[in-house]
Order: C-alpha cells, then structure tokens, then sequence
C-alpha cells in the first residue's frame, strides 16, 4: 500500500472530510475508517469495516475516525485490529495525524468553529463536496449524530467561496454544499446570514461556477430568498431533497420534528409550480416506534402527493441512548415489510418519472468511468459504450448565469464541443431515448 486508504461510511459531509484527510495524511501508508452512528447497524458495519481492512491490510496502521469513534472512543481502541482512535473535531487537525495517541477525542460539545477548510481537491471525482455547515442544535428523538458532530456551527462564506473558487479552478464544474443540518447555516456568524445568503455570495462571486447542488434540506428553514434561488436560479440545480423522515403528524411530532405533514405538501406543491422541472428527493423512516398502519399509510401516500422521485428509505433502526429506543418498538419484520412498500411505490414513482423525460434532451456531468453521469435533476443517465470513441459530445465551457428566463438561450450559445464521452468531469448534452426505470439511455444532443 502506497499512501492513505480511506474508507468512508455514512453521509456526504463524511466524503467531503475524507478527502481532507487524504490530504492531511498524505504519503503517509495507513488506514482510515471514518465512521457513521447514525444507527446500530450503522456501528455494526463499521466494525466489520475495520474488520476487513486488517485482513486486506495486516501491516498497517489503521486509524478510527467518524461519528461512532467520537461517541464510543474505548470501544473501537479496545478492537484487536484498531491502532488509533480520532474524534470528529480533531480529525479535520494535522496535529492529530501528527500525534502518536492512542485515543484523541474531545468533548465535541465544546467546539464553536469549524476546522481550517477542506480538502484542496477532489481529483477523483466528477463533483466536489464542500461543507460549510457542521453539528445540530435540534434532538430528533431517532438521531443520535449531535453528539457526535456537536453542537451547530458555520463556516465564514469568506472560507466557503475560497475553497469553491479554487474546486473550480481546478476544474470541477458541479459542487455540492454539504452539512449535518445543512439550512441551519449562520447564526452562529457574525450578521447571522442565512443560506440563502451564502448561496447568493457563491454564485455573484464564483461567475464560472455552472452547476451547483444542495444536499439534504429540512423544508420548515427554506425562506423566501433560498425558495427564489431554489426556483429561479439556473445555476443551482433542479433537486431538492427534504428531510421528510414520516408523513404522519403524530409519528413527526414524536420524532420532535418541526414540520407538519401539510407544510410538506405545501412547500413541494409551491417548488414544482414556481419551477416545474424541480426533482423531489426525501428521507423516510418506516416502522418508527408506535407506528401503526394508519400511520404508515400517511407516509406511503406521502411519496405520491409530494412527487418524490429520489426516495432514500430506512427501515427504523434502534440507536443506544435516544429517546426513540425507549418507545414501544414497532416488529424488525414489519419495519423491513413497510421499508420493502415505501421503496416500491418510490420506484413506480420514479420510473414514471424518467419515462416522462424520453424525448427531452439534459445537461449531464460526465463521471467515471466515462459512460455516465448525472442531469442537473440528478436523474443517473448512461450512453452506449460504443459511442466512447464516437464524436465528441456537446460541452459547455462557459458559466451560464442569469435566471431562468434566460437559460435556454444560454445554453445554445455555450454548446461549443470540448470533450468526448469520456470526458470526465465534462458537461454534456444528451438526448434522452429510452427508460429501464431506474436510468435513462441517451445519445449526444
């Protein structure tokens, strides 16, 4: 083994601070396991994680990181196959890689900043991650992550368009800002700024910026300037993905969420009519405690009346030490049975989607190994491997900027050919031909 193996479990914020510590620990032949807690199972599959990497790597160290590290450190040191253990906040330090300490963890509730930002590059990646957002201020009943990513706090918008202007200096045409609560950005800043303000300064000050995407929103902290951006802005992509988690009031009040199932729908029907291209993505939980099947048909129907195509689906994992695991537990076979009904009618809900799209031509970032990628609604569109050497596809060199209004225009003024299909990390157009429900299947535009 040459230099770092990373191994990255969990979120997007979890990729964005990988690649940091690729950075941090470069040139160096170690092991790193970056660890989620989001549920049991989830601190299950990190241990057969680090399991796995010491029977593919038995002479290097291997170093445990992540948010199960931060809130059980004894634990995974007392794993024969752990030589270290690093917390959250030190993990984004040099002085930590640095450092020959079994166990670096600290009190995460203590942190008010964020670490010096991010990772230089992300060379292997068609998209960059940036996070400008970490921790959470709010205690989902279900949700384990505040104490292991503290309290919330905000990157400098400074810091943020700094660390995109070089991404894209570097070449990187789509970046995604991250973070645990990722619309709760800046209160803690001076000014308070909102996110709809950060994105603002991103694209007034990063002009050759073309795509940028959001990760997970929690709809109740989408105000009217984010909503403007969200529907009018044709830089920021047309994919929202919410925080649904139920789409039962009582089930989302014992969740202690902040929304109710109607603002839900309200906030979804208000996107798809101010831009109707926008794409819905949501988390959803099944089989929460106390859910009866009144309750989960409030979530089923829910997949239908918010038009969500990208569902993430969980079935209800128990984590130690929250409020959740205390209340009257819903039966594993039925959780999974409800998980199985979500995914389904999220799949019937997606397939009609992309066969709505046939005939449309999209702007796709090209990604590895080249014969792939994703629209700017993130619908996952492949073309034949026998037009790899074919001609060049249609590239977008320049920044579209403006609204909306304008962007169909723009678009045929940028399409001078750059790039071929294996193009990388290269913007292309592609006309949309068929469907097998999942992807679609296109030609150059």
């Amino acid at each position: 083994m040459s230099g770092p193996h990373i191994i990255s479990l969990g979120c997007r914020l979890n990729i964005a601070e990988s690649e940091a510590i690729r950075a941090l620990t470069a040139g160096r032949d170690l092991v790193v396991v970056n660890s989620c807690a989001v549920t049991n199972s989830a601190v299950a599959e990190t241990r057969k994680a680090i399991r796995r990497a010491r029977a593919d790597h038995p002479a290097a160290q291997i170093v445990v990181t992540g948010c199960a590290a931060q809130i059980d450190p004894d634990s995974f040191a007392a794993m024969p196959e752990v030589d270290r253990v690093i917390g959250n906040a030190e993990k984004l330090l040099p002085k930590a890689w640095q450092s020959n300490d079994a166990i670096l963890v600290g009190d995460i509730m203590q942190i008010r900043d964020t670490a010096p930002h991010l990772a230089p590059a992300f060379g292997a990646h068609a998209r960059a991650f940036v996070e400008v957002q970490n921790g959470c201020d709010h205690r989902c009943t279900f949700c384990i992550i505040p104490f292991g990513r503290g309290n919330s706090r905000s990157v400098p918008a400074g810091a943020v368009i700094d660390r995109i202007a070089a991404l894209v200096e570097a070449g990187h045409r789509e970046i995604v800002l991250t973070g645990v609560d990722l619309t709760s950005y800046g209160p803690d800043l001076p000014g308070a700024p909102t996110l709809g303000m950060l994105v603002e300064r991103i694209l007034r000050h990063v002009p050759a910026l073309e795509r940028l995407r959001l990760s997970s929103l929690d709809g109740i902290e989408i105000d009217d300037r984010l909503f403007a951006l969200l529907t009018q802005e044709a830089r920021v992509m047309p994919h929202v993905h919410l925080s649904l988690q139920a789409g039962n009031d009582m089930i989302l009040k014992r969740m202690k969420r902040r929304h109710a199932r109607a603002e839900s729908v309200k906030l979804v029907d208000r996107l798809k009519t101010a831009r109707p291209d926008i794409a819905i993505g949501a988390d959803l939980i099944a089989g929460f405690p106390t859910e009866d099947d009144a309750m989960f048909a409030d979530t089923l129907a829910l997949i239908d009346e918010c038009d969500v195509v990208h569902a993430h689906i969980f079935p209800y994992s128990e984590r130690d030490g929250t409020p959740a695991a205390r209340m009257p537990q819903v039966p594993v076979a039925l959780r999974k049975a409800r998980a199985a009904a979500l995914r389904a009618a999220g799949a019937r809900r997606k397939a009609a989607w992309l066969a709505g799209l046939i005939g449309t031509t999209q702007t796709v970032l090209v990604e590895r190994p080249g014969d792939r990628g994703h629209a700017g609604n993130f619908a996952e569109i492949r073309w034949p491997p026998s037009m790899e050497n074919g001609p060049p596809l249609p590239v977008r060199p320049e920044p579209v900027e403006g609204h909306l209004a304008n962007s169909t225009a723009s678009r045929r003024e940028n399409r001078a050919s750059t790039g071929s299909a294996r193009t990388v990390g290269g913007i292309s157009m592609i006309h949309i031909l068929t469907t097998d429900g999942q992807t679609l299947t296109g030609i150059p535009a």
